[in-house]
Order: C-alpha cells, then structure tokens, then sequence
C-alpha cells in the first residue's frame, strides 16, 4: 500500500505546486489585478490539499526508505528537509501575505518583492521535488534505459 501511496501523494504534490506557480505567474503577465487577486485568494485554499499529499508524501517514504539513509535515500531525505523548511518559512507564509494584500488591493513594491521571493523558493522546491521524483525512479527501476545493443 506504501509502494503506491507514496507516488501518488508525490504527483499530487508537484502537480498542485506547478499549478500555484503557473497560475500566480499567468495571472502576473496577465496584467490584470482581478486574476491575481483570484489566485492569490485561492492559493491559501489550495494547501488544504497540498499539505496532506505532502504529509503522506513524507510519511510513506520515511515508512518506506525503513530507517536507511544512505544513497539516494539520504539525498532524498536531505532535499525533504530544505523542501519542508523553504514551505514553512517562506512560501506558506508568503503566499498569506500576498492572499491579504492582493485582497485590499494593495499591489505595492512590498507585494512584488514578496511576489518575486515566492516564485524563486516555489521554483527551487519543484527542482528538488523533481529530483527526487527522479531519484525515487532510479530506485524502483522505473524508466530504466535499456541498451540499443542488448540482444
């Protein structure tokens, strides 16, 4: 059940962070302060799924990495927490902020700083996330090239 939970809860996770990113970034070139003020709003609503499939993201792996802590699995483990530490310190609390400025309209040069710093540390948790999507692959075998001259 772990073996599937596990990637599941994963894809759920990248998926809903790629989408927070896209969404603030399109709603950004978009120009229009209603879009940003959409997403920015909805964003907050969306940790009530983002959080759980990150919970039970951790909580199969650790269940399932069965206190080893080498290899990949300490590189996993090790990019986990930099990738919960950046989501509690910087992007839950900035995407609050920025869900309360866009909604009194305040679209100052606080909010575009903040703005900038939510789109760098989301950007850097998807690459860690994705590496260790990559790496968990390596693990299980999945994708594994096969030689053009094995017979």
């Amino acid at each position: 059940m772990k073996k599937r939970i596990h990637p599941i809860a994963g894809a759920v996770a990248i998926l809903t962070i790629a989408t927070f990113w896209l969404s603030t970034a399109f709603s950004e070139l978009s120009g229009s302060d209603s879009a940003v003020v959409a997403v920015k709003t909805a964003i907050p609503w969306g940790f009530l799924l983002l959080l759980p499939a990150l919970v039970a993201t951790g909580g199969s792996g650790f269940s399932l990495a069965k206190g080893r802590s080498g290899g990949l699995i300490g590189a996993k483990l090790n990019r986990m927490a930099f990738i919960a530490a950046n989501g509690l310190l910087v992007l839950i609390p900035s995407a609050l902020f920025l869900a309360s400025k866009a909604k009194a309209g305040e679209f100052d040069v606080l909010f575009y700083t903040v703005q900038a710093l939510e789109l760098i540390a989301g950007a850097v948790n998807l690459t860690l996330l994705g590496l260790n999507m990559r790496d968990g692959f390596k693990m299980t075998g999945r994708f594994k090239r096969r030689s053009v001259y094995a017979l």
